[in-house]
């Protein structure tokens, strides 16, 4: 019995080192779960004022809120200046493709009062074809007077621009219908109807002209009204954009008038601290 006693009485005090040092990582492990610091989402600790409110949460998704707004609004205002340029100088075009087009139309205007003109003529020349050829001595002097008329003729009409370079230069050749050897009167009625025809021939390429013109005017027009419109509606959406964009403060101030600043820099000057829980009882 006695051994008994003495045996346990020697092993009391390691009994009692194990167990003080089993109680002591308890402890600790009770406080280190108690006394851990709270963080947020991205594991960065948190401060007490953010931990105890969530102040930084609100802070957060606003400063996200009008960063997206805010590179939303900076894109819509970059398109809408892109756009405002592009209507700018589509609006110059359409402008110089009208200006084409009143010079296209008046040169077909033109080009028809000549015709006109030259088909007076040429009726009128006709007109007094009807009446006997006068006689004439048939000498080479006389067919070479014929001939150099009809090269002064021609040279005229074409002066006039009433004949083109090759229709002066079949009657200068004597070829392609042009006939020295006729009467200058009937010369005169050869040249007035190939006058009016060359006219004729120009007014239609003129008329041409002043279609092809008048479509390229049309659609740059209606290039420039779309661009225009388009910038309308994106200097809106701009607009609207930046009516949600909520208003950046000054960094040096606050709305009450304190000195501590803006609550998102007062955020940034705290240090992380840690917050202490109430351990309840078991």
């Amino acid at each position: 019995m006695e051994k008994v006693l003495y045996s346990s009485l020697i092993n009391i005090p390691q009994s009692t080192t194990i167990w003080l040092v089993l109680v002591g990582l308890a402890l600790a492990g009770g406080i280190a779960l108690v006394v851990r610091p709270r963080r947020d989402d991205t594991g960065r600790e948190m401060t007490g004022r953010q931990a105890g409110t969530g102040y930084d949460v609100a802070v957060r998704d606003a400063e996200g809120r009008r960063e997206r707004l805010a590179v939303r609004a900076a894109e819509l205002n970059r398109y809408a200046e892109e756009v405002t340029v592009a209507a700018e100088r589509s609006a110059v075009t359409a402008r110089r493709r009208r200006d084409e087009w009143v010079a296209a139309q008046e040169q077909a205007e033109t080009a028809w009062q000549a015709y006109e003109v030259a088909d007076a003529a040429a009726r009128r020349v006709s007109a007094a074809g009807v009446l006997p050829e006068p006689r004439t001595p048939r000498t080479p002097a006389e067919y070479a007077d014929r001939e150099r008329y009809l090269h002064r003729a021609a040279m005229a009409a074409a002066t006039r621009q009433e004949l083109s370079v090759l229709q002066l230069s079949d009657a200068l050749a004597n070829r392609n219908g042009w006939d020295p050897r006729r009467h200058p009167a009937e010369q005169e009625i050869v040249l007035r109807r190939a006058a009016r025809d060359s006219l004729l021939a120009a007014h239609a390429v003129a008329a041409e002209r002043e279609r092809s013109t008048w479509r390229d005017a049309e659609v740059a027009a209606a290039a420039a009204r779309s661009l225009r419109e388009e910038a309308f509606a994106a200097a809106s959406r701009t607009a609207q954009v930046r009516r949600w964009l909520p208003s950046a403060r000054k960094p040096g101030g606050s709305s009450s008038g304190s000195s501590t600043g803006t609550p998102s820099q007062a955020v940034r000057r705290s240090r992380p601290v840690r917050r202490w829980r109430a351990a309840r009882a078991g």
